[in-house]
């Protein structure tokens, strides 16, 4: 049975270098799971695999998408799974890299049915969010949904305004939308968890940050000043430049304030994975113990 393998963790973690150490050794291609790197022209800021690391592995779902697209779990789990039927015809080994567990939690267990928003409803909550902000669209959903309010990434911008335009097609709480049935997949799926000690990481994601400037983020940040209220842009890294170029902190503060919101997402992806079955978790991205694994569950 063709099989898929899941590389995932925080970021900063060592995805990307472990992963194309793998897919070299197993003949893999690499389907990208990290939301964030969909889209097109975001590429300091996302830690996007460089064109010589593209070059030696092929990669799939990276640069699929405009800033200005609108892209949901739900449409990645068609296509990745779309994607990977006509792959399995020819390679055994497929991996799913990311750091975005929704996402890939798409492709693993698949997504109920949910009734898709129209342009009229999702343009009724983004305004919504611009003029009052996200604490307000967490309480619209507490007071909708306390049960999914208790589940979801409340920093999620996209997350909370997705259930909340489910709610407002259906009148009924995203937590009663949701059936949390996993599908069943026509591949094996053997599921990596990379998470170094919180201190090693927390000092990687400050280095990242301080390379990703060096590498150009600002001149980046600038060129996407005039999408800077799109949803795929609502992120970390981006807005906090967004916001020293309006003039509302200083640049110093704005780089701060990346590396403190890079360390608490990446807390919050730790939290997402302890929550998560069958993972088998390594506190180091050393390759070898990672590779005699997965040799020892793939008969290799």
């Amino acid at each position: 049975m063709p099989t898929l393998i899941v590389i995932a963790g925080p970021t900063a973690s060592g995805k990307t270098d472990l992963s194309l150490t793998l897919a070299k050794a197993l003949n893999a291609e690499i389907l990208s799971a990290d939301a964030r790197q969909f889209y097109r022209s975001m590429d300091v800021g996302t830690a996007k695999p460089t064109a010589k690391q593209l070059s030696e592995v092929p990669h799939h779902f990276i640069d699929i998408l405009d800033p200005s697209e609108e892209y949901s779990a739900g449409q990645f789990e068609r296509d990745g799974i779309d994607f990977l039927s006509t792959y399995f015809k020819s390679k055994e080994v497929c991996l799913l890299v990311g750091g975005s567990g929704m996402y890939i939690n798409a492709i693993t267990e698949g997504f109920d049915d949910l009734p898709k928003s129209t342009p009229a409803v999702r343009a009724m909550l983004s305004d919504l969010y611009r003029e009052k902000g996200l604490a307000h669209m967490q309480n619209l959903l507490e007071k909708a949904d306390p049960a999914y309010f208790k589940q979801v990434d409340l920093n999620n911008v996209q997350r909370v305004q997705r259930a909340l335009e489910a709610i407002e097609m259906t009148g009924i709480p995203f937590s009663q939308l949701r059936t949390n049935s996993s599908q069943k997949r026509a591949f094996r799926i053997e599921k990596i968890l990379i998470q170094p000690p919180r201190e090693m990481l927390y000092k990687r994601i400050n280095d990242r940050v301080d390379d990703m400037l060096k590498k150009g983020l600002m001149d980046e940040v600038k060129s996407l000043y005039h999408l800077k209220n799109q949803n795929a842009l609502k992120t970390v890294g981006y807005q906090e430049l967004f916001d020293f170029m309006d003039g509302k902190c200083s640049l110093d503060d704005a780089i701060d304030k990346i590396k403190q919101h890079s360390r608490n997402y990446a807390k919050r992806q730790i939290t997402w994975f302890k929550k998560q079955r069958e993972y088998r978790v390594f506190e180091t991205n050393e390759f070898d113990p990672v590779i005699r694994h997965l040799e020892e569950r793939l008969n290799v």
